[in-house]
């Protein structure tokens, strides 16, 4: 069995070197690893060849071996991601706040790096990558625990990445990779508070739900996605049909592809016909409420599961309603907190949208699909937080980092 002990104690050592590093060690090390992982390429993509045949042998969800294939254009954006990381500005030691008090003390706020931070996930492999690259620049050493149908890419990119370390004189253990598919090591590893100072999940339901329920370990959840696009009845009807279309069918696998419509009953006669054309176009099964099928005969009728499922498929579920008070409502019910949007020209109902809808990113005309770090010029992202304290949407650099107090004073004691 993997030795997590020995594994915090080297991430322990690594962080308090990776601490004292300039901003130009860490962005000349990025750009190093990112020119390493575009020279790795056929390395890369023989051992993620490994992990689609398994996956594929194993009859895994086309979603789910979506999320799980690298080509060349995915592995190019893995180092660019890393090369953006590096352009950004180095957040690390940034006083958000300073004060005096009146007895003299001088009083800062500083931003400081988290520590160790653990990742258990799944699939995704540029995972790997890009969670090094952030925790790299704000100074953190990472432990990761990637999904067992993913272990020859995430082996081949670390490998990689360390060698980059290595070679820059920097500590190899600013990441590790959990090899052992045991559940009980992922289990110790979520007991690892000794030395693992964050937790973060990315994954399935129940991957997150294990994770936030058994782990010792402060967790950042990061949520599954059952994204909505409300289409209200002063939308643009083709612009609604351009997101819809872009949001459900441009990515199946992913955690902002919209899984659910709302729409309102003033527009449907018009809209569906033109909507249902479009997603027949990529045979998306639609599962709506009785108003809707009234209007599209070939839809299946949607249960209660459907208005609250992340499908990761060609599925989407619809919901009619008569008032943006009740698309608001419905969204607030099934919603998963991730990411929501209304299609309007409507001002005065856009912003109550975007006031009431309670999720990490609201949009007004725009699809779901760019809830993404990289999307957003972070550069990367280390997952989308679906929960309201330390993070919440898009967890970038300043997602990654805590804060401490320096007081300088000169004699002065307490009373």
């Amino acid at each position: 069995m993997t030795d997590l002990e020995q594994m915090g104690q080297k991430a322990v050592q690594a962080k308090y070197i990776l601490q004292k590093l300039s901003s130009e060690q860490k962005d000349k090390l990025l750009r190093y690893a990112a020119e390493q992982l575009r020279l790795g390429r056929k390395e890369i993509l023989a051992a993620n060849a490994e992990d689609i045949a398994l996956g594929e042998q194993n009859g895994m969800h086309a979603g789910l071996l979506d999320r799980l294939r690298l080509t060349e254009d995915r592995i190019d954006a893995m180092a660019e991601g890393l090369t953006q990381v590096a352009e950004l500005p180095d957040c690390i030691g940034e006083v958000m706040e300073s004060f005096e008090r009146p007895n003299g003390l001088k009083i800062e706020k500083r931003r400081v790096p988290l520590g160790v931070i653990g990742i258990i996930y799944e699939s995704r492999p540029n995972v790997t990558a890009d969670a090094f690259g952030l925790c790299f620049k704000t100074g953190n050493a990472v432990i990761l625990k990637g999904g067992s149908d993913a272990l020859h890419s995430n082996i081949a990119i670390t490998k990689i990445l360390r060698r980059a370390l290595s070679l820059c004189d920097l500590p190899e253990d600013a990441i590790q990779l959990i090899e052992d598919r045991d559940r009980a090591v992922t289990a110790q590893f979520m007991r690892l508070n000794q030395y693992v100072d964050v937790l973060i999940p990315r994954g399935g339901a129940g991957l997150i739900r294990n994770v936030v329920e058994n782990s010792t370990v402060p967790v950042i959840e990061t949520g599954t996605g059952n994204c909505h696009v409300y289409v209200d009845k002063d939308a643009d009807l083709a612009m609604a049909v351009d997101i819809i279309y872009n949001a459900k069918t441009q990515r199946i696998g992913v955690c902002n592809a919209c899984e659910s419509l709302v729409i309102h009953r003033d527009i449907r006669e018009v809209f569906l016909p033109k909507l249902a054309e479009k997603l027949r176009s990529r045979n998306v099964e639609m599962r709506g409420d009785e108003q809707i099928r009234e209007i599209l005969p070939d839809c299946t009728a949607a249960t209660e599961e459907d208005y609250g499922k992340e499908y990761l498929d060609y599925i989407i579920s619809m919901k009619t309603v008569e008032s943006v008070e009740e698309a608001i409502a419905h969204i607030n019910r099934y919603n998963t907190k991730h990411s929501e949007c209304i299609v309007t020209n409507n001002p005065d109902t856009a912003e109550r949208f975007l006031n009431e809808v309670d999720a990490a990113c609201v949009y007004v005309n725009a699809s779901t699909r760019f809830t993404d770090g990289f999307e957003f010029g972070f550069g990367a992202e280390i997952g989308i937080s679906t929960q309201k304290l330390h993070a919440r949407g898009p967890m970038g650099l300043r997602e990654l980092t805590s804060y401490k107090y320096t007081i300088r004073g000169n004699g002065q004691i307490r009373g």
